[in-house]
């Protein structure tokens, strides 16, 4: 890769961190925004000159075209996505509170099946023949519906739980993957009730 100037350097590390930290690389428009250019012309400018540089390379047919090019002159992967690692939820805090994230980690998107918006810890062993242990990272794509049999990450009153949702005869049960532990039945007269999202994919513990 030819020498940078120090804008290019600074546009190059904003595309990067962009890609890191979204998923996905910043259009020119928002380039144009970061380094409050006045016109989105100066960003396409300086995207071509990387480009020629050979630090990005453009995708045909994407919207957000820009790739990193490594130092084999290949494109990088398929950009990551850093997502919120959520330990212990506080009682009556929103699932994505400040105060419930410990620490973000960036995800191979090839890992899991779909998208992936953030990761809660497990705490206890109530899913544990699902393959769910203690100190296991669920990760999680966020959504407000499930289907039957899907396993969930769901608020019943004050309290966030994972378990597998199902639908029985227009009732809402919530089971558990250990015999030791009850169903719970979700009454919506009683509980105040919620899907927060999907289960997409696991890391043990140690590998979060």
């Amino acid at each position: 890769m030819d020498t940078l100037t120090d804008r290019q350097q600074e546009i190059l590390d904003f595309i990067r961190e962009r890609i890191e930290g979204d998923g996905v690389p910043p259009s020119l428009a928002e380039i144009a925004q970061a380094f409050r250019f006045a016109d989105p012309s100066s960003a396409q400018h300086f995207v071509a000159a990387l480009e020629a540089k050979g630090a990005l390379r453009r995708e045909p047919g994407k919207r957000r075209n820009l790739r990193l090019v490594n130092d084999d002159g290949r494109s990088a992967s398929r950009p990551g996505r850093r997502v919120p690692l959520v330990g212990r939820v506080a009682a009556g805090l929103p699932i994505l509170a400040q105060e419930n994230i410990e620490r973000s980690v960036l995800l191979d998107p090839d890992m899991f099946r779909a998208r992936a918006d953030f990761a809660l810890r497990v705490q206890g062993d109530s899913m544990r023949d699902a393959g769910i242990l203690d100190g296991d990272w669920v990760i999680v794509a966020r959504s407000a519906e499930a289907r039957s049999g899907q396993i969930v990450v769901a608020r019943l009153d004050e309290e966030v739980t994972l378990k597998r949702f199902k639908r029985n005869r227009g009732s809402i049960e919530l089971w558990p993957e250990n015999p030791a532990y009850p169903v719970l039945r979700v009454d919506p007269r009683k509980h105040a009730f919620a899907i927060e999202g999907i289960l997409v994919g696991l890391l043990r513990g140690s590998r979060a």
